[in-house]
């Protein structure tokens, strides 16, 4: 499949403040620099794409709200491929949209959704294994969905059985879904990780435009009319509006109740690749580079004194000292500072005072 048909879908309508005070619901996670590198996490998620997809080809799906920051952070892509949601309906009728813009413009395009905010940490094995995929579902009327090999019993990720007893004829890395798993407790989490067919679910698809908007018309037929419609106006000054118009009418479900459960051709690709979704503070902690004493430390100058088992993250302050800690959360933006039990961080939306 030549790279100019090979497209990429950045889901970056997220709402939300789990790494408050540096996310808030004017700027959630996917637009700030958690790992203190100088790029966002939808930045990061562009820049693993080089070599894969031309910028000409990225499509940004995110809120009304979040033009301004998408444009900013991202002038690499053209405007009128940054797709604006008037309101949420999940992630079922974010794909349904854009497969369908992207099916005005490039009728033969293979494509990859992945959300924007999640870290990889090889990027090298990860471009190797979105090309075999890409090359996979180019060929085929496939869907392929990526899965994590777990490194521990995690109650908050989704799982894949997969059917690891025979290979795709086409490709050997890739494997037939048995069934997808919603988010387990504890022991069956266990059960999960002691067999070796039950990977983490990252929610990074690829598909050709064509398989995805065929798979819409036969299992979500009304969200798929309400695009499939509007494509004489894709590309036009009368897209937004018209998206203004009927997007609320979509059902609000997800595209793994939607399409993925109900699909007939769907395969996995096991991967290994470093990947979390920094859904807290915790997994950050997990990701980032620490101290022998477990510390990890995001900032030009923080010293760490008799603490163990933290993360500070302070990016905007000359010096910053911790004595005595264990286990705690030390962040600090914009006038805030935030210290908090990482135990406990699951009531940061309420410090924040989020709704």
């Amino acid at each position: 499949m030549p790279q100019n048909n090979n497209h990429l879908v950045i889901m970056a309508g997220g709402v939300g403040s789990r790494f408050w005070p540096m996310s808030t619901v004017e700027r959630p996670k996917q637009f700030i620099d958690v790992l203190g590198v100088g790029r966002s996490l939808m930045q990061l998620t562009f820049d693993r794409f080089t070599g894969i997809c031309p910028p000409e080809n990225v499509w940004i799906v995110t809120n009304k709200n979040y033009f301004d920051v998408v444009r900013e952070q991202l002038p690499e892509i053209p405007v009128g491929n940054i797709l604006l949601e008037p309101c949420r309906r999940n992630t079922a009728p974010c794909i349904a949209y854009v497969s369908w813009r992207i099916k005005a413009k490039d009728p033969k395009a293979n494509i990859v959704v992945t959300p924007s905010d999640h870290i990889v940490a090889n990027t090298e094995e990860f471009k190797r294994v979105i090309t075999q995929c890409l090359k996979f579902t180019g060929e085929t009327d496939g869907i392929v969905t990526l899965g994590m090999k777990p490194t521990r019993p995690e109650t908050g990720y989704g799982y894949i059985q997969a059917d690891l007893s025979m290979n795709s004829l086409r490709n050997k890395e890739i494997f037939r879904v048995d069934k997808f798993r919603e988010k387990p407790d504890l022991k069956t989490a266990q059960e999960y990780i002691q067999q070796n067919n039950y990977l983490w679910n990252a929610g990074i698809f690829v598909w050709s435009v064509n398989t995805i908007v065929n798979a819409f018309r036969v299992y979500e037929p009304a969200i798929n009319e309400i695009f499939e419609r509007l494509l004489p106006v894709y590309g036009t000054e009368q897209e937004q509006k018209e998206i203004d118009l009927h997007y609320a009418e979509c059902e609000n479900i997800s595209v793994d109740y939607a399409i993925m459960e109900k699909a007939d051709e769907i395969f996995v690709c096991p991967a290994d690749f470093g990947w979390s979704d920094l859904g807290t503070w915790g997994s950050l902690l997990m990701q980032t580079k620490r101290d022998l004493y477990g510390n990890s430390c995001i900032g030009e100058n923080i010293t760490m004194i008799e603490s163990r088992d933290c993360i500070v993250h302070a990016t905007e302050e000359k010096k910053v000292v911790v004595q005595g800690l264990e286990g705690y959360i030390v962040a600090e933006k914009n006038g805030t500072l935030l210290i908090c039990k990482l135990s406990e961080e699951q009531r940061i939306k309420q410090f924040s005072g989020e709704n």
